[in-house]
């Protein structure tokens, strides 16, 4: 009976082990997107995941990206208005962007 529950507590710590390391989704921010391609249409061709992360994963930001995470000032941000205002705040960084 010991035994089971020791493998029984092996395997659930094994498989939340899993669980812990597994890859996570990438989570996009499709507005965030629209108003840069509203701001900015000539770069249109820049403005998939590469505009803001390096990487396959897409979880490393470029200095773009962590520019605009800065200048928003927070995760997920719905408001259009606070969206451009970041945009404008870094868009010397805009990469392929000429002053």
């Amino acid at each position: 009976m010991m035994l089971k529950f020791r493998t029984l507590v092996a395997c659930v710590i094994g498989f939340a082990a899993f669980l812990a390391n597994a890859p996570q989704e990438a989570h996009a921010r499709p507005l965030y997107q629209k108003v840069f391609k509203e701001m900015y249409p000539e770069k249109v061709e820049i403005t998939k995941c590469a505009l803001c992360h390096i990487g396959e994963t897409k979880k490393v930001l470029n200095d773009y990206g962590k520019a605009l995470d800065e200048a928003l000032g927070a995760k997920n941000v719905k408001d259009v208005d606070a969206i451009k205002a970041a945009l404008k705040k870094v868009e010397d960084k805009i990469p392929g962007k000429t002053k």
